[in-house]
């Protein structure tokens, strides 16, 4: 029963594309079989060719004439089709009939790409919604229980084991942990949260348990909002796409009339004869069919999403390749965009009677207990050094870790838990750690006390108040800038990108710190995901065509709304990659510059196709009307355009 049902849901998600196959297919059998001169099977095949691939366009174009009153492409491409078909078999100029299953194919191919690009929404919100677990675990009368999250209401007390995701919102009644919100708010370092503090739901609880108090309905979390507003953002239409579906229904319309005025009046104002008149009109609607005018855009697009694909970008739609060709402001997040959002020693500084390699070595053996981010970082960095991991370690939450290493006792942490148990901290030292702290860097002072632990009574902490100890070193804690950030800014700048922002969930410090190494002047900071959205309306309102660049779940409302939406694809969270227009595979920034160069070209290219289209169209027409041209003629002029323009649009390739 398996492979039935594989199969069945594989012809669902990929109907048009098995249509158009299937249509190709049937149109080569008709072509070969009318080139034997096999009448009979080619009247077989050529029909259930123009069934299967024009029957979306057709049923599409007849719904727009019945429910919208309208006229669209869908519907001339299905006349011209028929009519070259009819007027085929009427002067048994059977290969008429080919070019009517030309037309039909062509359109059957562009409506199994635009089927694929509608399946994103859809996409994006079942990653969204794989975020939050689809439990929660209740305290119900002193015992625990896991119910639903939709079943969750206000003062509902959960408890949240280390590892595990945050449910929905809530405040913490009891416990400490640190969470992990850069998938929502982007921060780049895990966060303390205790008593009081609020969470949110789909981050990411560290290594304590916590109870908390759902405060709102789990429909109202961060998470839930974050849903409906990629949701809105993805379903508002764009301008360029509400442009185009008028200018393809009025050129429609324009056909359509014309080519009944010109099957009709003839006869009356020129004494034409009636089979001339229906002769040149069949003809009008196949010269007219808009094969290469479509023709002048697609196979650009497509020429130049297949040279960005070979540079490490992937272009999900071709509108896309079009529009970062006209940003004029980008707007980037912090964390995992312009840094590599993994938190790293930045810099040692030692006191005067120490090394550095005395202050990673100390620190290390007692943070190779700890679990928090900041301690790994320094493990890290001190694992080619010769240290040995300490004993009697204790850690205090939100403060330091402090243990015996070698006989001597070791305290790490901020400047306040360190000088409990120090006489001073060094003034140059203090100096040093505030600059840092101005920067938007962690400082982790490192101090040491000498004596046998052997000989100490009562607890560490006791006993290191009572004897003092003396700081060795203080160590930098940062989220690296990426090395070509302060290039690709420089860059965009170069090409004429009026506005570049950079918004991320961060404090003021550490925002402008990696705005200031970067070269970006404007810094939206402490942001939520509706913000960042906010900032993006701001910024289209002024620049119409506005790129936002990010990685995280936070970031998800942002790429939606943006005119462009580009993602990091080795960093970047699945949400972000789905709702995210371009990825750059290789989370390589400079790439941003060659898509926005290759978006010009492509630009420059349509706009000469389109020249081009449409003087073989007017030239076409205005040859008919003439009496100039026959049928085989203009659907050579027709198909030799549709090539010429093809050819042209190939030249993206290079």
């Amino acid at each position: 029963m398996l492979y039935p049902q594989r199969f069945n849901q594989f012809t669902k998600e990929h109907a048009d594309t098995l249509a158009a196959l299937l249509c190709g297919f049937l149109l080569f059998l008709g072509w070969f079989a009318l080139h034997l001169g096999w009448l009979g099977l080619a009247f077989l095949l050529l029909p259930a060719a123009y069934i299967i691939g024009g029957y979306e366009s057709a049923r599409e174009g007849l719904t727009t004439l019945f429910k919208e009153k309208e006229l669209d492409v869908d519907l001339l491409m299905i006349v011209a089709a028929i009519g070259a078909a009819s007027l085929g078999l009427w002067r048994r100029e059977y290969h008429l009939i080919i070019d009517g299953a030309i037309l039909i194919l062509i359109f059957a191919i562009s409506g199994a790409l635009e089927g694929y690009a509608m399946q994103r929404t859809e996409q994006s919100i079942r990653s969204l919604m794989s975020l939050t677990p689809d439990t929660a675990r209740v305290l119900l009368q002193g015992r625990e229980d896991e119910i639903p999250i939709s079943q969750l209401k206000v003062g509902d007390e959960i408890v949240v084991k280390p590892g595990e995701l945050i449910p929905t919102d809530g405040i913490i009644l009891s416990g400490y942990s640190t969470l992990n919100q850069a998938a929502i708010t982007g921060e780049s370092l895990p966060v303390e949260k205790t008593v009081g503090a609020e969470v949110f739901a789909g981050t990411l609880n560290g290594y304590g348990a916590l109870q908390i108090k759902v405060h709102k309905p789990a429909q109202s979390s961060l998470i839930q909002r974050v849903i409906r507003l990629v949701e809105q953002a993805q379903t508002e239409a764009p301008p360029s796409q509400e442009f185009i579906d008028r200018f393809e229904k009025g050129y429609a319309k324009i056909i359509v009339v014309a080519g009944i005025l010109l099957a009709t009046l003839p006869p009356f104002l020129w004494g034409w004869d009636w089979e001339t008149t229906i002769y040149r009109a069949l003809t009008f609607l196949v010269v007219a069919s808009p094969c290469a005018l479509m023709a002048a855009i697609m196979p650009t697009l497509l020429s130049g999403i297949a040279n960005g694909a070979r540079q490490g970008i992937l272009f999900k739609n071709g509108a896309q390749l079009e529009k970062i060709g006209k940003v004029r402001a980008i707007a980037f997040d912090k964390t995992g965009t312009l840094t590599t959002g993994q938190v790293q020693v930045f810099q040692v500084i030692s006191a005067s009677e120490y090394t550095q390699s005395d202050v990673l070595k100390a620190a290390a053996s007692v943070e190779s207990y700890s679990e928090h981010p900041i301690g790994k970082a320094i493990v890290q960095v001190a694992g080619d050094l010769d240290w040995i991991g300490a004993v009697q370690v204790q850690a205090i939450p939100g403060q330091g870790i402090l243990g015996i290493a070698q006989e001597q006792q070791v305290i790490v942490g901020n400047a306040v838990f360190v000088q409990q148990y120090v006489t001073n901290l060094p003034e140059e030292l203090r100096e040093i750690a505030q600059s840092w702290e101005q920067e938007g860097k962690t400082v982790v002072w490192v101090a040491q006390e000498g004596g046998g632990a052997g000989e100490q009574g009562g607890s560490t902490s006791a006993t290191l108040s009572d004897r003092g100890a003396e700081v060795m070193g203080v160590i930098a804690i940062a989220d690296e800038v990426r090395v070509e950030a302060a290039a690709t800014i420089s860059r965009l700048k170069q090409l004429g990108v009026e506005q570049i922002v950079m918004l991320t969930g961060d404090n003021q410090e550490t925002a402008h710190s990696v705005a200031k190494a970067v070269g970006i002047d404007r810094v939206y900071a402490q942001l939520l995901p509706e913000d960042k959205l906010d900032v993006i309306r701001r910024l289209q309102q002024q620049y119409q065509t506005v790129a936002m660049v990010g990685d995280g779940i936070n970031d998800a409302p942002a790429l939606a709304q943006a005119s462009v939406g580009i993602a990091m694809g080795i960093s970047g969270s699945d949400v972000a990659l789905e709702t995210a227009d371009i990825v750059l595979m290789a989370d390589r920034l400079e790439k941003i510059a060659v898509a926005m160069h290759l978006g010009r070209r492509s630009q420059l290219i349509v706009k000469q196709n389109i020249v081009v289209a449409l003087s073989f169209i007017m030239l076409l027409l205005v040859g008919n009307f003439l009496g100039n041209i026959n049928l085989p003629i203009g659907v050579i002029g027709h198909e030799g355009s549709t090539v010429l323009v093809t050819l042209s649009g190939l030249r993206l390739l290079k």
